[in-house]
């Protein structure tokens, strides 16, 4: 259970904010911050004044609310004008109630609009993300635990990869051995219409195969229904093996890759790779509070092309302009680490820097790893080794 000082701390925050802005309380629906606030997922909404004790409406299910959610206020759903007058009782007509409208689909946001027709409807996303964006020491706990099942991925990986199995069998075996270590399965994303299942693992050509995910890694997937990630391509010799993991646990994940290769693969693949590196251990070096996240952007893009492999930077055709992501409750959080982003870091940000190289036809090399932002510098959360793996 999130403990009740734990859920205290981010609703103060939340509070506080709404309070700086003027707007009166907000409705929450969204499970991941849900949970973040109420710790629970259970199907519910979370009303939180500016000002006040927090209310949690529960529809389904109630015993599972009250089991896992350390907040005092639990009460049941009991119809719309139910909700409507809990909120009434809370506020002065004319309050403005944040919304979660960067997820929240249309239809329920009109539902919320017609239901409260005497307040205002403003968004609050950016303000729940940009609070959920500086982890507590809680949390890191946490990820750090989640790291210790992310090494121990990669060392299964060395240890089942052979020439003749497929893609998705590999992805298979690992999966397998992170659910027994407590890996909940589901790895969630903010973004519309973006999905995951638990990372990218593939060889050569397929990893290059460009696909809607919002990354630089793609796959053909097994059908077009899901196009993206582990295919029934044979793994073969010499060919870079890409192994991108997301570990969870307790809800909270991290996110890392390494190349793994049967036999060397071709030495300006074998270069690319260790310009990744360098990339990686520059940006590592360059964050701490205060530094803009577009500079690190800035500074792994110009490396790249100074080594001459600009063009293959995150894409090839179709690139992406960002080098990293803030992991947490979701694989999409914020601060994004891209291309004019003046959002300057803070201590307690976490996020993976990911540099990777795409070559069409060869598959993809690149590293990436979580990191926490400390008081002068950034802090590596996911361990294992940074050469690639010839095995």
């Amino acid at each position: 259970m999130v403990s009740k000082d734990e859920l205290k701390s981010r609703i103060f925050k939340l509070q506080k904010v709404m309070q700086e802005d003027r707007i009166g309380g907000a409705l929450i629906v969204q499970r991941a911050d849900l949970f973040y606030f109420s710790g629970t997922g259970q199907n519910a909404h979370l009303f939180i004044p500016a000002e006040g004790e927090p209310a949690l409406i529960v529809k389904k299910s109630m015993i599972r609310a009250e089991q896992e959610s350390n907040l005092e206020n639990i009460v049941p759903f009991e119809g719309w004008d139910k909700l409507k007058a809990l909120i009434a009782e809370s506020l002065p007509e004319g309050s403005k109630i944040g919304l979660e409208t960067d997820v929240l689909p249309a239809n329920l946001y009109f539902r919320y609009q017609k239901l409260l027709d005497g307040f205002t409807m403003t968004d609050i996303s950016k303000t729940i993300r940009s609070i959920r964006a500086v982890k507590s020491g809680y949390e890191l706990g946490l990820m750090l635990e989640a790291a210790v099942i992310s090494e121990s991925v990669f060392n299964r990986a060395r240890k089942v990869i052979r020439e003749g199995m497929s893609e998705v069998e590999l992805a298979g075996q690992l999966e397998l051995h992170a659910r027994t270590m407590g890996h909940q399965g589901a790895v969630r994303m903010r973004g519309f219409n973006q999905e995951l299942y638990y990372g990218h693992i593939m060889a050569g050509e397929n990893a290059a195969a460009i696909s809607f995910f919002d990354g630089p890694t793609g796959g053909a997937g097994l059908n077009p229904s899901f196009p993206q990630g582990a295919g029934a391509d044979i793994i073969r010799p010499n060919e870079p093996i890409l192994v991108d993991f997301v570990s969870i646990l307790g809800g909270y994940m991290v996110d890392q890759t390494r190349i793994f290769c049967l036999g060397e693969p071709p030495i300006h693949l074998q270069e690319a790779y260790n310009i990744a590196v360098l990339i990686r251990n520059n940006l590592a070096e360059m964050g701490e509070p205060g530094v803009l996240a577009g500079a690190l952007y800035d500074r792994a893009e110009e490396m790249a092309y100074t080594a001459g492999l600009g063009n293959h930077f995150m894409g090839y055709v179709e690139k992406v302009s960002f080098v990293g992501h803030g992991v947490g409750l979701e694989l999409d959080e914020l601060p994004v680490i891209a291309r004019g982003l003046d959002i300057p870091l803070e201590e307690g940000m976490v996020f993976a820097l990911e540099p990777k190289f795409i070559f069409p036809g060869e598959g993809v090399v690149g590293i990436e790893d979580t990191f926490v932002v400390e008081s002068n510098r950034l802090k590596q959360l996911t361990t294992f080794s940074d050469q690639l793996q010839i095995l």
